[in-house]
């Protein structure tokens, strides 16, 4: 970059790069990695902190500014005309007609353009690439981020190629083609497709875009953390729940708070609470440990079904250096969490994004939230995106006929 307002750091060995010269992953690590396990050489995108101090910076110029100063772009211009980020932050305070003891609040990112958390991403990897002259860009996706991509791509008049599953959801698969975009499903997992790009990339020079390869996707996730902290009153919430897949989500919310913390904005961390489905829990199973093993992801909720979680050294020392917590949900946790979720708040969320509220519904359970504690749930995608995970929770009323005696067994 012209300015270098920004580095990378190697989340593994440490290892400093400018940007001008890595894209990727840390060249060091990157040529040990071995496809049975989760890569290292993730970067770590670094500003310089102590001047953004010095220039007297606080929280309303970072609110204002931010997309200048804590963003690796050099123009607002450059970002994609669409309304991206600034969701609501919805406040519950009863579930199932009782008062619940501790304050619950729900960020629901499926207002974004493409319904989902995802677009947070894509806006930034656009907007570099952009800046850059990368004219084609590729994804791996089971759906959200290739869909993401794909409208980005179309408001930003850029190419995209997103490769997915033959299995991902035909709602996210119409997404992306109705955006224009080049679909090239593969019979696989997401991580035969996550491969496929990457070789992509190499043979074609395609920019990729893929989560826990392309260092840029986090810092568009880390603006959530910017926003909770100003919807919360320039306050910082007691528990975060996340849903857990590959691990770059929690990571972004990480980062931005670490962000804040950098800039002596806040003193503390929030707790953040990592939640995997139990059918594809390859991230939270192994944090304890110093090896990994994989386990054959089978969950409902696909955008979470990873069976090797790309982020996982770095979701992992995020959650060790502070302290954060990580539990399981079952895949009948995340519908009947869905279901709850949706009759209580008019909120519909895909299985991946109701597996956060399953998380704190468990804890809520166990007793584990303290009353007034402030407690936040990311809702990461809308549930319209997949219908199928959900359709053993409806049964559909025969039809009737349009008669007025006809509708009394139908009261409430």
């Amino acid at each position: 970059m012209a300015d270098q307002k920004f580095i990378f750091r190697c989340n593994d060995c440490g290892a400093s790069y400018d940007a001008s010269e890595v894209k990727y992953l840390c060249p060091a690590c990157a040529e040990k990695n071995v496809l049975e396990l989760p890569p290292k050489g993730v970067l770590k995108t670094i500003y310089d902190y102590q001047k953004l101090i010095k220039s007297g910076l606080d929280f309303a110029g970072l609110k204002k500014n931010h997309l200048l100063v804590l963003l690796p772009v050099n123009s607002i211009e450059s970002l994609p005309n669409l309304e991206i980020g600034n969701t609501p932050l919805y406040v519950v305070r009863e579930l199932d007609h009782s008062k619940l003891p501790f304050k619950l609040f729900l960020k629901d990112d499926s207002q974004n353009p493409t319904y989902s958390f995802k677009d947070r991403a894509s806006a930034v990897v656009s907007a570099f690439a952009k800046e850059q002259g990368h004219e084609i860009i590729v994804t791996a996706s089971t759906g959200n981020a290739g869909s993401s991509l794909a409208g980005v791509c179309a408001a930003q008049g850029q190419k995209a190629v997103v490769i997915v599953p033959a299995t991902a959801p035909v709602a996210k698969l119409t997404q992306i083609m109705m955006y224009g975009a080049r679909i090239v499903p593969v019979k696989g997992t997401y991580d035969d497709a996550f491969d496929l790009s990457i070789k992509a990339t190499e043979e074609f020079g395609w920019y990729n875009r893929n989560t826990a390869f392309n260092p840029l996707t986090i810092e568009g996730k880390k603006t959530v953390a910017f926003e909770l902290f100003e919807q919360l009153g320039h306050t910082i919430p007691d528990r975060i729940f996340v849903p857990v897949g590959d691990g770059v989500i929690i990571s972004g919310v990480y980062k931005g708070f670490e962000d804040l913390l950098q800039l002596q904005i806040i003193e503390k961390m929030p707790c953040i609470v990592a939640v995997q489905a139990a059918e594809s829990d390859n991230l939270v199973r192994n944090l304890d440990s110093d090896g990994f093993t994989e386990k054959e992801s089978t969950t409902l909720a696909d955008s979470i079904s990873v069976n090797i979680p790309r982020n996982y050294h770095m979701a992992k020392d995020y959650i060790h250096k502070y302290e954060g917590e990580y539990m399981t949900v079952s895949d009948a946790e995340i519908l009947e969490a869905s279901s709850v979720l949706s009759k209580n708040t008019g909120l519909f969320a895909e299985p991946a994004a109701a597996a956060a509220f399953a998380g704190m519904l468990k804890c809520r359970d166990s007793g584990k939230l303290p009353t007034d504690s402030k407690n936040i749930v990311l809702l990461t995608g809308s549930g319209l995106k997949d219908l199928k995970a959900v359709k053993n929770l409806l049964n559909i009323p025969e039809a009737i006929e349009a008669e007025l005696k006809n509708l009394k067994p139908f009261a409430p």
